[in-house]
């Protein structure tokens, strides 16, 4: 970066808002999974939508590009810049304001970098919540979360961040801002240019603002852990659920025993909750939200006993209390970093069609460990909705890199062409990023491709905004 454009950007944003020391900048390099490393000329980190505008002015101007970050708890790399040390960082972390003046319109206003923790908490203090968590919610932000189209565990009953933002803001490629934080619920101006930033990467522009939908705040809950035999009687129980909980089954998350069981040894603390152990497990939730529905625990403990009788359940056990929920739902939420601890392992985030994610997971996990001697298929995760990490732990004794180097794309792309044949998609929640570039261009119908490289080129015609994410002719 030349001195001229490195002194417009530390005036523009002070010593707060800028940085090109190395040890500062190094943390934010590298991906999450410690996977992809990147170098990059500075670190920008504006206070405003107004600094963000001069930012993204100053670089098409001098055809600088930009990889803007948010929390960095991304799967793909999709916030890890490249190795050339030519782009600038552009962290909205300190964009964390909130603004409640709409809560009674069920909306609240974020800037980008709130993260989804900090929003949970302000809203439980207005007895309101945002119906969307996952695991990494300490540290995902509100731009990221929207950038990535992030799912987590209440799909099933809330939607992916597509059904959970009512308008934003987002500065464009050339400094230009659009505006949509008026959240109209009527706005038939042609398609719906908002959308276009929803699951975009950050390749489209910046999200800076948002106007969020929320939900009253929960009465009470009843999480579930619940024993069954194979992942086709957890899709005939979670039917079963569906048609008798009057939309109140917030969460169906599908874990194998192995899986279970190491996440509880890794847990200081954590026994297995049920005395029997299975070979798969379920953990469910029901909600209660309205004064006047049954209390969760009672619904919970009749459709358990129901579904026993049926056949569909070996052995449950209903929270008897919130410690007891939390407990359930911690040992879900630590699986990926479990999984970490233990070694390498592919990470696949695919979706198939519900109905056919039984056989998938089956037919695949066989194929996996047929094909590939010494590895592990591991598929765990929200089947309410159709999507599950399908993860390929390496061999005992091996080398990560070498394994990775020699068999891992060949492995995951093994895994996508299944999902594909499935009529599915190799990637549910997590993105394309840097990582699924390749498999994108070559499973994915040249006409999408077409179309989602057309509006790349026109909105970003100087391609300074996250090159080399999601498509391949993009950079």
């Amino acid at each position: 970066m030349h001195e001229k454009l490195r002194s417009s950007f530390s005036s523009l944003l002070g010593n707060k808002g800028f940085t090109d020391d190395a040890e500062v900048m190094a943390p934010w390099l590298t991906d999450w999974r410690g996977r992809y490393h990147g170098k990059a000329a500075a670190m920008l980190s504006p206070s405003s939508t107004e600094e963000v505008q001069a930012v993204v002015r100053l670089c098409s101007e001098h055809g600088v590009a930009i990889v803007p970050q948010g929390g960095n708890s991304g799967m793909v790399a999709g916030a890890t810049p490249d190795e050339s040390g030519n782009a600038v960082l552009l962290s909205l972390r300190r964009m964390d304001a909130i603004a409640m003046d709409r809560i009674e319109e069920g909306l609240v206003l974020c800037e980008a970098g709130v993260i989804l923790q900090n929003l949970h908490d302000a809203l439980a203090e207005e007895g309101r919540r945002f119906p969307l968590t996952l695991g990494g919610k300490g540290s995902a932000t509100v731009g990221g979360l929207i950038s990535t189209n992030a799912g987590g565990t209440q799909v099933l009953r809330h939607g992916t961040m597509r059904a959970l933002v009512a308008g934003l803001e987002a500065v464009l490629p050339d400094g230009s801002v659009i505006d949509g934080t008026a959240a109209l619920k009527k706005d038939n101006r042609g398609f719906d240019l908002q959308q276009l930033f929803m699951g975009s990467e950050g390749t489209l522009g910046i999200v800076t603002r948002a106007v969020l939908k929320t939900a009253p705040a929960l009465i009470d809950r009843c999480a579930a852990w619940i024993g069954v035999s194979s992942p086709h009687t957890a899709y005939r129980l979670l039917r079963f659920l569906e048609e008798r909980s009057a939309d109140r089954l917030e969460g169906f998350e599908l874990i194998p025993h192995e899986t279970a069981e190491a996440t509880i040894a890794h847990l200081p603390g954590t026994r297995a909750p049920l005395t029997n152990p299975s070979a798969w497990y379920v953990l469910a939730e029901w909600v209660q939200d309205r004064a006047d529905q049954e209390p969760p625990r009672i619904l919970a403990e009749r459709l358990l006993s129901e579904g026993a009788e049926r056949g569909l359940i070996e052995d449950a056990v209903p929270s008897a209390n919130e410690a007891q929920a939390e407990t359930f739902w911690r040992i879900r939420d630590s699986i990926s970093e479990a999984e970490r601890a233990l070694g390498p392992a592919l990470q696949h985030d695919i979706s198939v069609p519900v109905a056919a994610m039984p056989d998938f997971i089956e037919h695949a996990s066989a194929r996996i460990e047929k094909d590939y001697p010494g590895t592990q298929a591991i598929a765990f995760g929200h089947l309410g909705d159709g999507n599950v990490h399908f993860h390929v732990r390496a061999p005992d004794g091996i080398e990560a890199e070498k394994w990775y180097r020699d068999d891992g794309e060949t492995i995951s792309g093994s895994v996508y062409r299944m999902v594909v044949e499935a009529g599915g998609s190799i990637s549910a929640e997590h993105g394309i990023g840097r990582a699924k570039r390749q498999e994108l261009a070559r499973l994915t119908p040249p006409a999408r491709l077409n179309m989602l490289a057309a509006v790349k080129r026109e909105l970003d015609p100087k391609g300074i905004m996250n090159p080399g994410k999601i498509l391949l002719t993009a950079d």
